[in-house]
């Protein structure tokens, strides 16, 4: 029988079988780097691009945050403008009724009783002036009370003093009383609940 040695064969499959085995795992690592890398691009790719959006979010919200801005403070000023036109109309209305309040001073004054001062705080008269008694004090505070552009008269003071011109030891001339009233001024408009 012949013999056939089949040992170098198997070893040269065997070396090919290895050197396959090898160029497989190079394939395949080859392969799963290329696959890694490619996996990389895409994500970094997708990442910059969501980075450009979110960049874009952020410049068009601030520039929303500048036109919120400007409204608001186009808001306020509005505000002022209708406050102010508020006040202006308030002046207007309130422009004659200064002439039915010193009308109806006039009005309300009895014979022997001189105002000497009006000063006005908004809604308040403080009025000032000489009378030749307490009842015609009394009297003109009956005529503030009934008028229809003044209410609410209070005394504060009534000081009896001499008339201007004589001497505070002589009794010889007649005698004055000094006062103080505060009185609030309406108009009919706010009595009517307009």
């Amino acid at each position: 029988m012949p013999r056939i040695n089949l040992l170098p064969w198997r070893e040269q499959q065997r070396i090919q079988r290895r050197n396959q085995f090898f160029a497989g795992l190079g394939g395949a690592l080859a392969g799963a780097a290329l696959v890694t890398f490619l996996g990389y691009q895409v994500m970094d790719g997708r990442v910059s691009h969501q980075d450009q959006r979110n960049e874009l979010l952020r410049s068009e919200i601030a520039s929303l945050d500048l036109r919120i801005a400007e409204i608001l403070e186009l808001e306020q000023k509005k505000a002022r403008l209708l406050a102010r036109m508020e006040i202006i109309e308030q002046l207007q209305r309130s422009r004659p009724e200064i002439v039915h309040v010193f009308d109806e001073l006039v009005r309300a004054l009895p014979d022997g009783v001189y105002l000497t001062s009006v000063t006005q705080t908004g809604r308040r008269l403080e009025i000032q002036g000489r009378a030749e008694s307490n009842t015609r004090v009394s009297a003109f505070m009956r005529n503030i009370d009934s008028s229809d552009w003044l209410t609410q008269p209070d005394l504060r003071v009534v000081e009896v003093r001499p008339a201007t011109g004589q001497s505070a030891g002589g009794d010889s001339g007649p005698r004055m009383s000094q006062f103080t009233v505060i009185a609030r001024q309406v108009s009919p408009h706010e009595e009517n609940g307009q």
